[in-house]
């Protein structure tokens, strides 16, 4: 790739510093913010994955690639999460100059792995001598994914704005059920690569390349992984819209349990399901008559509850969990605990408890609930609840749905107890609400949101919201859901088959670079023999 001139006699221009190109690269991550919900421009993710590229392949050194990296990383992750600073000061109490630290250090981490990808592949391909295309269709993108990938496990992982939940609605989506939200990533970054090839002499390859990917999305989004099992259940779902600056305030937590209680009663449905912790009280803790007049109320109507409550093993043993309370008299309780836990707001980091000590967060140091739980039974359905961040992992609910706990059958819907009130009227709430479909499209099961101030909706086995609350209103959502079964090929692989596409395809890029240099090599043998 040169710098193209009309004045043949010009000097060359100067090459851009690294600065220059980290601010170029820091502005196109910030501007991926808007290719995801709420604004769904997602061809906008090609163009900025394109500049990304662009500028690590034009830097001549491997530092320059992961300064580059860093910069873009940084950019994309404090665009996409800065709601994380209303958590922090609005909510917990911590000083506006920290929480903005906070959200300024966690974009810092974030880069990080962005470095380590672009510096890598600046790495490889001077090593592997690779030409332009195969850079940019199999080195890159593969590098660029498998960051992202250990950005989502990684110190418990944060995998929050990942690159393919831009596509949920794209020509992309019908590749999720095969290879899940890192493999719609690559591909996105794989267009992105061909899209710089369109300067090259390569540029038709690069054009039905790209065509052939998305009309391979297309074609597989007319599959149908799962089936109708059972019949279709009545759900009502309940937004308590309590604000958080009440929500555990001694004076207001009466008259939350009261509003829950009388949102629960008013009408019958076959799952009635609250947000997580809409009882902020222990079971013990609450009034004597508070779960009996509810659990009557159930025996009446034939109702099931799914209710977000803390639960207690013991003085130190504290769980954020979803308790399930059926119509059968004297029947004992469901139980779910929550198993994936945030990092400073459900569980302390060793040597982070001063920070957390900054923040007024109540039940900030919890336990973990196993990897794998049952479902509740309602009906004909059996249903597998996460809670809030939970669902951002959806390699964990695939293996809850392939290996069933107690030699269960695999669970036909999946419930998100959610309380995003944290986090205020911002991006964050339909960004939730993308992840939630993404979970959807990937396991072919509609997805339950019960939510305090939003997004409370229903989700169906396509990934399409087919009904939804506003946010930051009280009120119910009642709908009809149909349960589905049989398993998708994210189900029983998860993420190996990714993972084994991208070997193949550095597997791929070396050979290709190889096969280059033989030639090469040869050319000048010839050269040199010639007479």
């Amino acid at each position: 790739m040169r710098f193209r001139r009309t004045d043949p006699n010009a000097p060359p221009k100067p090459q851009r510093s690294t600065r220059g190109r980290m601010t170029i690269t820091a502005a196109a991550g910030a501007a991926a913010v808007f290719a995801f919900a709420p604004f769904g421009w997602w061809p906008l993710e090609f163009v900025s994955l394109a500049i990304l590229f662009y500028q690590v392949l034009r830097s001549s050194s491997v530092k320059g690639g992961a300064l580059i990296g860093w910069a873009y990383g940084f950019g994309w992750t404090a665009a996409g999460v800065w709601w994380i600073y209303v958590s922090l000061h609005t909510y917990g109490d911590m000083p506006a100059p920290l929480a903005a630290a906070a959200v300024a250090l966690l974009a810092w981490g974030m880069g990080a792995y962005v470095a380590l990808a672009m510096a890598g592949a600046s790495w490889l391909r001077q090593r592997w001598a690779l030409p332009l295309p195969a850079s940019n269709l199999l080195l890159l993108p593969t590098m660029w994914s498998l960051c992202e990938w250990v950005r989502g496990w990684l110190f418990t992982g944060f995998p929050w704005l990942s690159a393919g939940y831009a596509h949920n609605h794209g020509p992309l989506a019908g590749y999720a059920p095969v290879v899940g939200v890192y493999g719609l990533g690559w591909l996105a970054a794989m267009c992105a690569g061909a899209l710089l090839l369109l300067m090259h002499r390569s540029r038709w390859r690069a054009l039905a390349l790209v065509a052939a990917v998305l009309a391979g999305g297309g074609a597989l989004a007319q599959l149908h992984w799962t089936y109708a099992e059972g019949k279709p259940i009545s759900v009502r779902l309940i937004q308590g819209n309590v604000p958080q600056d009440e929500k555990f305030n001694g004076a207001h937590v009466l008259a939350a349990l009261k509003q829950y209680r009388d949102a629960i009663m008013a009408a019958p449905a076959d799952l009635i399901a609250t947000p997580e912790t809409a009882v902020v009280m222990l079971p013990q803790q609450l009034p004597p008559d508070y779960l009996p007049a509810i659990s009557l109320f159930l025996q009446r109507t034939g109702s099931s509850l799914a209710l977000g409550i803390p639960m207690a093993d013991s003085q130190t043993a504290y769980f954020n969990s979803v308790l399930g309370m059926t119509p059968v008299p004297n029947a004992a309780y469901y139980r779910y605990d929550k198993h994936h836990l945030v990092p400073y707001g459900e569980f302390i980091p060793l040597g982070f408890r001063w920070f957390v000590d900054l923040m007024n967060i109540p039940l900030g140091d919890q336990t973990r609930g196993p990897a794998i739980q049952p479902a509740f039974a309602v009906k004909d359905q059996r249903v597998l609840p996460n809670i809030c961040y939970e669902d951002l992992f959806g390699e964990e609910i695939a293996a809850q749905l392939n290996h069933p706990a107690g030699g269960q059958k695999p669970a036909t819907v999946l419930l998100n107890a959610s309380n995003l009130a944290w986090f205020g009227d911002t991006i964050a709430i339909p960004q939730h609400l993308q992840i939630s479909q993404m979970r959807a499209l990937e396991t072919g099961r509609p997805m339950l949101r019960a939510t305090n101030t939003g997004a409370t909706a229903v989700i169906d086995g396509r990934g399409d919201v087919v009904a939804r609350l506003a946010a930051n209103t009280n009120g119910t959502l009642a709908a009809t859901v149909q349960g589905m079964a049989g398993s998708t090929p994210y189900i029983l692989w998860g993420n190996k088959l990714v993972l084994a596409l991208w070997t193949l395809a550095l597997a791929g890029a070396w050979l290709w670079g190889r096969h280059v240099t033989n030639s090469a090599k040869n050319q000048s043998k010839v050269s040199q023999q010639a007479p």
